[in-house]
């Protein structure tokens, strides 16, 4: 009964109350040919004790102590213990909208210090209670960027994340929204601002870049904000590296920051859920879409907390919403909220210094490999770096794995021109013997490997 809350008896109840001899009955609208009529070919069932122990078995098998040195876009970072302590109180893992204020102050006010940590960081005015995750935090930003300026175009930089651009392609398809892609410079891995310049016209209503862009370098937001301003247009800047914001300076140019907050204490969790942001200037908070926590007093004079502004579909008529389908990550937004705190200022400062400083010692060993060198050496980059190798990835990644090391993400499948280029990343839980372990196995061509 643990486990099978129906018995015979009780299923029986139930097909003569909907009319039905058996279970097959329920399924006699599907065709013979496409019924399983046997049992599944599984193992015989296990006692609880022998299901623990099959999982502890598999789970032991799995941690053989991998050092990754991956990015693009999900980063690895220590967590602080606190924050799976505090998540898992029943009063937030358990709660869902808070829709009644007066039960739910502590849930708003959690999102309320959320909202301000984001806007401090980002150096806008104000920022929602979170998205779905950054890659359509980044899709809405540009709708909301068109509801803004009544235009209908955007341009995006080549050196957006990818996936993000695949995503917003989505958004677009069949909004008649047509979306022109801006190069990259060869030479420095920046947007090319001339031929971005060219792209914008007076008919586009957004410029999106992102910064520490897709190789890991820092756009020129200062410059990008001027060419999309004196078109009437906005600056959309995507971030999906935000512990970078403890040391570079925010985009305070830009109109709307969109951000991926996994890094703040989030588990990659094999790619989910994580945590999108939206910040923006004042003038724009009533095109923001999602959820927005305000402070208010209440009638005896007490500080609290309230959504306000609220232009989800589930609170205004479908036609005039913000958007249709994006939601707050509360759980997860507080894990960042946690993790920014137990930080604080100074210690978001050194993290940063500490990410700049291993993937600077990362990019020096490795491009003085045998074959191997720096591409995009021209301009500052924060964690991750690209890197060239005359031996192709798919030779060297298995040897990596041999020893327990995931090295960078090879770019071809995105950037066919960079040829054997790869995205390498390096954050503060990379130690030293980790990267000298790679340059060793980069070094070692094949057929000193075939000797060894």
């Amino acid at each position: 009964m643990r486990y099978l809350p129906k018995s015979p008896d009780e299923r029986r109840r139930m097909l003569a109350e909907i009319g039905a001899s058996s279970i097959d009955d329920l399924f006699a609208v599907i065709p013979p040919e496409y019924r399983l009529n046997r049992d599944l070919l599984v193992p015989r069932q296990l006692a609880e004790s022998e299901i623990l122990d099959y999982f502890h078995r598999a789970a032991r098998r799995n941690s053989v102590g991998y050092y990754s040195f991956l990015g693009a876009g999900a980063y690895r970072h220590y967590r602080p213990v606190i924050i799976d302590s505090l998540v898992q109180r029943g009063e937030f893992l358990t709660s869902y909208t808070p829709y009644q204020a007066e039960i739910t102050q502590g849930t708003l006010q959690a999102i309320f210090e959320f909202q301000t940590m984001i806007a401090e960081l980002t150096g806008m005015d104000v920022a929602n209670a979170s998205m779905y995750d950054g890659s359509t935090g980044t899709a809405e930003a540009v709708m909301m960027a068109i509801r803004v300026t009544g235009r209908r175009k955007a341009v995006v930089a080549r050196t957006v994340h990818p996936e993000y651009r695949e995503v917003l392609a989505t958004y677009t398809k069949y909004q008649d929204l047509p979306t022109t892609l801006a190069p990259y410079d060869r030479q420095t891995g920046r947007v090319d601002l001339a031929a971005l310049e060219a792209e914008v016209t007076e008919e586009t209503a957004a410029i999106l870049v992102q910064s520490p862009n897709f190789f890991g370098v820092i756009e020129d937001i200062p410059t990008i904000a001027a060419i999309a301003h004196a078109k009437g247009a906005l600056l959309i800047v995507a971030i999906t590296e935000p512990v970078s914001l403890g040391i570079v300076r925010p985009p305070i140019e830009a109109d709307i920051v969109a951000m991926e907050a996994q890094s703040f204490g989030v588990a990659l969790s094999y790619g989910g859920p994580f945590c999108g942001v939206i910040a923006a200037k004042e003038q724009y908070v009533r095109q923001m879409p999602g959820r927005l926590v305000g402070q208010t007093t209440d009638r005896d004079g007490y500080r609290g907390f309230v959504l306000t502004l609220a232009t989800r579909e589930q609170h205004i008529r479908r036609e005039k919403a913000t958007s249709n389908i994006c939601t707050n990550q509360a759980l997860v937004a507080l894990m960042a909220t946690i993790f920014l705190t137990v930080y604080g200022k100074e210690g978001m400062r050194e993290l940063a210094e500490h990410n700049l400083a291993k993937a600077a010692y990362a990019a020096k060993t490795l491009s003085a490999q045998r074959g191997a060198r720096l591409v995009f050496n021209g301009a500052p980059r924060f964690n991750e770096f690209v890197l060239d190798t005359e031996e192709s990835p798919e030779l060297w990644t298995p040897r990596l794995l041999d020893v327990n090391i995931a090295g960078g993400v090879p770019l071809k499948r995105w950037y066919p021109e960079l040829g054997n280029a790869t995205l390498w990343c390096a954050t503060e839980v990379v130690t030293r013997e980790h990267i000298e372990a790679a340059a060793r196995v980069i070094a070692v061509g094949p057929a000193e490997v075939w000797r060894h």
